[in-house]
């Protein structure tokens, strides 16, 4: 029985309105959402999950006030900011004390002989299945290029440390081809 249960909010937030367009067609065609107005979406009661807010924002600055969210997660998004530092503490300030900030993201794998298949597929594979199944070698090539350039695990560790984070921890996956990195506004 969920009688009595208020649902939280779930804000959805993109610097590309395209991206978030098809955010709310998938949640449309998953039964998530319901309804339509303006960037608005309510949840659908059979669901049961919390309302679905659409939001075209920067992750440098985001238009919410400070301290309103328990919960800030970003999937395989930071690598594409500018300014990754500025991006951490714009999600240090919008957290509530206690809130938790948690990141999934490509990462650095360290050890051998994964490290060497690995960068011999990213170099190599990842570009050409690009260019033959999506015509787009060149993005896929960026995707590669953004991996290598993004702060090593121990790295992010220490910009989230400087942006206010508390309880830094981080975990590889798959080698450390992806990391989970979390941390607390304490």
């Amino acid at each position: 029985d969920v009688s009595g249960f208020s649902p939280g909010k779930v804000i959805v937030s993109d610097i590309n309105p395209w991206m978030l367009g098809e955010g709310q067609k998938r949640a449309i065609k998953l039964g998530l959402i319901t309804g339509e107005s303006d960037n608005e979406y309510k949840a659908n009661a059979a669901a049961q999950v919390a309302g679905l807010e659409f939001m075209e924002g920067n992750a440098e600055c985001l238009p919410f006030e400070d301290g309103s969210v328990d919960v800030y997660t970003i999937a395989f998004g930071l690598r594409n900011v500018t300014n990754t530092l500025a991006a951490l503490k714009d999600a240090h300030r919008l957290l509530r004390p206690g809130g938790r900030f948690m990141c999934l993201e490509f990462s650095h794998v360290k050890r051998e002989p994964l490290r060497s298949i690995y960068d011999f597929y990213s170099f190599n594979v990842i570009p050409a299945l690009g260019g033959a199944v999506a015509n787009d070698k060149g993005s896929y090539q960026y995707l590669v290029e953004s991996i290598r350039k993004f702060p090593k695990q121990e790295e992010l560790e220490g910009m989230m440390r400087e942006s206010g984070f508390k309880a830094v921890t981080h975990e590889d996956l798959t080698g450390g081809v992806v990391a989970i990195h979390s941390g607390f506004k304490l």
